[in-house]
């Protein structure tokens, strides 16, 4: 699958140290547009559009519904959380329907 790539800036809540956020576009398993967002601007092209060629493999966009552990309750479309190690850095993965986004940890 082939991802698309563009750099915008400032309508993903900015990155960190005043650098541009980097987006690579591809496209989800359902047909729907995707993207994964890196706010802090370091991560290489490359390594962004492995993961998101991961992330359209796996599935992961798209709307779920997931439940708190001990809940009685289904959210959703709610965000996913988790972190993730690219080289040697560690980052926050926000994982909401059609959009990752990578933060600072």
């Amino acid at each position: 699958m082939s991802a698309n790539e563009s750099t915008k800036g400032g309508d993903s809540g900015g990155a960190a140290h005043g650098t541009s956020p980097t987006v690579v576009e591809g496209v989800a398993h359902n047909g729907k547009r995707c993207r994964v967002i890196d706010n802090t601007g370091s991560i290489a092209r490359a390594e962004l559009q492995g993961l998101l060629a991961q992330l359209i493999e796996q599935r992961r966009f798209g709307v779920s519904g997931l439940s708190a552990a001990g809940s009685n309750s289904i959210r959703v479309g709610a965000p996913d959380f988790t972190h993730i190690q690219i080289a040697e850095r560690l980052y926050r993965l926000i994982l909401l329907p059609y959009e990752a986004r990578l933060e600072e940890f």
